[in-house]
């Protein structure tokens, strides 16, 4: 018996836009509904099933951040997390299609598209979310299958590693609050992912904040969201990342750089387990876990009256602590292995090992920048080899100098500029807002420096 024909929902604010693609689907045999809104479209939604739906990111003339599609993309996941979903836009935004994909978007396409591009792709979503259906995906087996293969490899050969692994696997499938502190660098999102995926919250969102770094203007919007009119450019409601992390984990990176006045409407939402959006009067409950990380000691912030105590006491119901990478030299060959492995199937080179000589450079080397550094290394000295072996001449390794007998007249300027922004940060405790303090510069201009050097 042959399958039935796909079905797809498509939701657009332009009548000529919606007809254009009726007609184009028409001919290649999908059954066409189409909604110009995003209300008309989840009525659609509720009342039959679909193979998949195309939808915009903007419905609003003068609206151009794509909002509205990604309020309207967790609705949809939240009527049918089946659903295969492609966003649209005509305005080439990256970032609201990256932010798009985050948030659980399968593909995304750009106005004027491209025909052949957009029927193979709904044609393969189609493909696969029947295949999917058919074997069975949402059974509760065969999803804890899927979340177990989806965590990320952390590891572990080393004594130091192997601790943190054990407390892992006890924490993970509690809904307990964790902290995860560290150096930078040391892993601590992989780790936050991999406590996600471990747990019965696997098949819900994962969403990353980095708290630190947003402004104190935006902090309220940003995290529980806002209504239409609630302030100036407020032109469509907005779901905050408590909202969509609903049911899941709420990763919260940075948290010691978050001032005392955030950290109150934190410290609230997490005791009550209810928000209320900005200009809104309405409370909203949410089951959210969350998973902070710091690489600041919060004790002593708390000492020094930078940090509230009762929020430290909701986050840290379980607190891991990530070794450097110096305190876990056993790791060092297989993770260089690992990221040997991931680099060169990335950059299609048919790079097998490294040699001797290589991974003596590696295990001498001082590793200030810790896991993230080691592999920044390897996947440099991936792209500057040129045989079938990654030599230490590909890795490129300089001597760590030790930052108190540092000369800056023996460094270049972006040298020197690193350089000193890798001891304010030290001297602070890697709190952003103190060691921008001190250089003179706003916290989202450090910010800009510290992902350039890569810190």
């Amino acid at each position: 018996m042959p399958d039935a024909p796909p079905r797809i929902l498509i939701a657009d604010d332009q009548p000529d836009i919606l007809e254009a693609l009726r007609l184009l689907f028409k001919g290649e045999g999908f059954v066409v509904e189409t909604a110009g809104s995003p209300a008309a479209l989840l009525r659609v939604a509720e009342a039959s099933e679909f193979d998949v739906a195309l939808i915009d990111l903007n419905y609003t003339r003068d609206t151009t951040s794509g909002r509205e599609g990604l309020t309207l993309l967790g609705k949809l996941q939240a009527l049918d997390s089946t659903l295969p979903v492609i966003v649209m836009t005509a305005w080439g935004s990256v970032d609201s299609a990256v932010e798009a994909m985050r948030l659980g978007a399968r593909d995304y396409v750009e106005k004027p598209w491209d025909n052949t591009r957009l029927l193979a792709t709904l044609r393969t979503q189609v493909e696969l979310a029947r295949a999917l259906r058919t074997t069975g995906k949402l059974t509760a087996a065969n999803q804890r299958l899927q979340d177990a293969e989806a965590r990320p490899t952390l590891i572990a050969e080393s004594r130091a590693m192997q601790v943190v692994l054990r407390q892992l696997e006890r924490i993970a499938p509690s809904d307990a609050n964790v902290l995860i502190t560290g150096e930078h660098g040391s892993g601590k999102d992989v780790v936050a992912r991999w406590i996600h995926a471990a747990s019965h919250r696997a098949g819900r969102p994962l969403i990353t904040v980095n708290a630190g770094g947003i402004a104190e203007t935006l902090f309220e919007s940003e995290l529980f969201g806002h209504v239409k009119g609630a302030f100036t450019d407020a032109k469509t409601d907005r779901v905050g990342c408590f909202e969509l992390a609903d049911g899941g984990t709420l990763f919260l990176d940075e948290i010691a750089n978050v001032t005392p006045k955030q950290q109150a409407k934190l410290l609230r939402v997490l005791e009550s387990g209810e928000l209320q959006r900005v200009g809104s009067s309405r409370p909203r409950h949410v089951d959210v876990r969350v998973i902070a990380a710091t690489n600041a000691d919060l004790a002593r912030e708390v000492t020094e009256g930078r940090f509230r105590e009762d929020l430290l006491y909701r986050l840290n119901t379980v607190e891991i602590r990530l070794p450097s990478l110096r305190e876990r030299r056993d790791d060092i060959p297989p993770l260089a292995a690992y990221f040997l492995r991931e680099q060169a199937a990335h950059y299609h080179k048919p790079l097998a090992e490294l040699t001797p000589d290589a991974m003596r450079a590696l295990l001498a080397h001082a590793w200030p920048g810790n896991v993230r550094e080691l592999r920044h290394a390897v996947e440099r000295a991936v792209l500057m080899a040129s045989g079938s072996t990654v030599t230490s001449d590909d890795l490129g390794l300089q001597p760590t100098r030790a930052s108190g007998a540092s000369s800056l007249d023996d460094l270049t300027l972006e040298e020197a500029e690193k350089l000193l922004i890798q001891r304010a940060l030290t001297r602070h405790a890697g709190n952003v807002s103190r060691a921008a303090d001190a250089l003179g510069v706003s916290r989202s201009a450090l910010y800009r420096r510290i992902q350039h050097f890569g810190l």
